[in-house]
């Protein structure tokens, strides 16, 4: 996701300051995207140039508030209705650390896996919890509704890690029964 996309899906709610461009962002994406400030200042100076967001006066406080412009509609309903592409995977700092503790001498594979299973599961754990408190809130609010499909994402991340975790271990375990065998 871009942060584009993202002030443009919160504008489409209603005219919006940065700052509270911001907070919302965060509250959504339940601070698993914290933005600086700066970011998105520059994201909307960007917007504004593309004709996607306009200056729309300023609240009480004298802030500069920025609103959607047709432009900007259409680009967020075409962003909804696209699909993220999965051609081009981000880089996976976990993936390439195992592949190069592999053929590390000096490194106990099986350590590295350990030590990153027990740093996933503690920040399962984190989330299971997060998402209680967050059903035990009012689930039926969409602010809630955003942060608990974020926290769900994050759950189902975990999971998948630590099973391919054990799947890494087990391949290992494997691989040295097959060298060490007579």
């Amino acid at each position: 996701m871009s942060i584009r996309h993202g002030l443009l899906a919160l504008l489409e709610q209603g005219p919006r300051y940065g700052s509270r461009l911001r907070t919302e962002f965060e509250e959504r994406t339940g601070g698993s995207w914290p933005l600086n400030i700066g970011q998105v200042y520059t994201t909307l100076g960007r917007l504004e140039r593309d004709g996607m967001v306009v200056h729309n006066g300023e609240d009480e406080a004298g802030r500069a508030l920025y609103a959607l412009t047709r432009t900007g509609r259409t680009e967020l309903q075409d962003w909804f209705t696209r699909p993220v592409e999965r051609t081009s995977p981000p880089r996976d700092e976990l993936a390439i650390k195992l592949a190069l503790a592999v053929g590390a001498p000096a490194v106990d594979v099986r350590r590295v896996v350990e030590a990153q299973r027990r740093h996933v599961a503690d920040a399962l754990h984190a989330y299971v919890r997060q998402r209680a408190r967050a059903l035990a809130g009012t689930p039926g609010h969409p602010d809630e509704v955003a942060r608990l499909l974020v926290l769900e994402q994050l759950i189902c991340h975990a999971e998948a890690e630590i099973r391919w975790l054990d799947h890494c271990e087990a391949r290992l375990l494997r691989l040295r029964a097959e060298n060490t065998a007579p």
